[in-house]
């Protein structure tokens, strides 16, 4: 069974940069499309954007602004997200999810996920 374990969240100033990871256990990612998504209470949960299993391939999710990275580190067995120019509004508990799909496959959709981390919490504020 593949396990997730988000991690690099806390209490974040607005402006500056940040580093989540996700870190896996019980299989290898190599084969794995990985979505990183996030929630606030009361609404719904949204998908920021997704890597596929072959390298470089990413997709935004369709309601941000750009300033959403992610990246891959298979030998690390580790999925990273990386957030430029926090916001207020990107306070949630981002989870990431993982789900066995073709190489090119990159979705936004958390319903093709299989497998989801915990989440953590970021809160943005001053």
């Amino acid at each position: 069974q593949l396990r997730l374990v988000e991690s690099g969240g806390g209490l974040v100033q607005p402006g500056g940069p940040l580093r989540l990871s996700c870190a896996a256990s019980g299989s290898t990612l190599d084969a794995y499309t990985i979505g990183w998504f996030r929630q606030a209470p009361g609404k719904e949960r949204e998908g920021v954007i997704c890597i596929a299993s072959s390298i470089g391939l990413t997709n935004p999710g369709t309601s941000v602004k750009g300033r959403f990275t992610a990246s891959r580190n298979n030998a690390r067995v580790t999925v990273y997200l990386e957030i430029n120019n926090l916001e207020p509004e990107d306070t949630a508990v981002y989870y990431c999810a993982a789900a066995l799909k073709a190489y090119y496959y990159c979705s936004n959709a958390a319903v093709e996920y299989d497998d989801w981390g915990q989440g953590t919490q970021v809160t943005v504020s001053s």
